[in-house]
């Protein structure tokens, strides 16, 4: 295996941004297709790191048609011994406001369509059912979360993501359900590249930024894409200074 690297996947709002220079660009396949987008290699304070944009430069993949599984395989397949995630999400508590950050530890999979396995089949004998009790890495959280601290960023510690299928927006009824069954956050594809890196063994942690209350807050504007992206803007920088400082804190566990 090449020397280890921190693995980076951006997602909506960082579509072409990276924390650090990019070194080489490089064009990969995998035996699940193609990547949403060529990886980008850089180092962050002397440390190799491989950043992938989730939907593809300028967003042209919707999250319902990303090739997780080539994503995740070849951020690992290029030596990457761990993952961090940036996601923008919907939420659906009101102590969740517009432009916090929260570091998720559970998940609620509500997707219906997707490849969410590498284990089509099994080998005789090679029943392949990945424990899935603790989706989030602990010491990448706990690096998110030291991170933001570090940084200033206020930063909700803990909390359930709900992932829903997309590109459409939760319906008011379906919003207030997701609250019901302990919803924190929502958005269409946390749980699904968690699942994926568990399968691979790849350490993976998120840090979500909320950038509306979905449907369920009737005293709010309902959510359109050109708020959240507005609001994303507005704290991209925050996000990306909690990535920059916990790539390092990554690689003192994972490198």
């Amino acid at each position: 295996m090449s020397e280890g690297k921190i693995g980076i996947i951006g997602g909506s709002g960082l579509s072409g941004k990276a924390v650090f220079t990019a070194r080489r660009e490089s064009d990969v396949t995998t035996l699940w297709g193609d990547p949403s987008d060529a990886l980008l290699e850089g180092s962050l304070a002397g440390i190799p790191v491989i950043q992938l944009s989730r939907h593809g430069r300028g967003h042209t993949i919707p999250p319902s048609q990303v090739n997780y599984r080539a994503n995740v395989w070849a951020l690992k397949n290029a030596g990457c011994r761990c993952l961090l995630a940036t996601t923008a999400v919907g939420s659906l508590r009101r102590e969740i406001g517009r432009g916090h950050c929260v570091v998720p530890d559970q998940f609620i999979d509500f997707t219906r369509r997707r490849a969410m396995t590498f284990f089509e089949s099994f080998e005789p004998g090679n029943a392949r059912h990945t424990p899935m009790a603790e989706p989030f890495d602990p010491a990448l959280r706990a690096a998110l979360m030291d991170a933001a601290e570090a940084v200033g960023v206020p930063c909700h510690a803990g909390g359930t993501v709900v992932t829903i299928e997309g590109p459409r927006f939760s319906t008011r009824a379906e919003s207030r359900m997701f609250r019901l069954w302990g919803g924190d956050i929502i958005n269409m594809s946390t749980a699904t590249e968690a699942i994926l890196a568990n399968e691979l063994g790849l350490p993976y942690a998120a840090v979500a930024m909320s950038t509306d209350y979905d449907a369920w807050n009737e005293d709010e504007q309902t959510v359109t894409w050109e708020e959240i992206l507005k609001v994303f803007a507005d704290n991209a920088d925050n996000v990306m200074n909690i990535l920059a400082d916990a790539v390092p804190r990554a690689a003192g566990i994972y490198l």
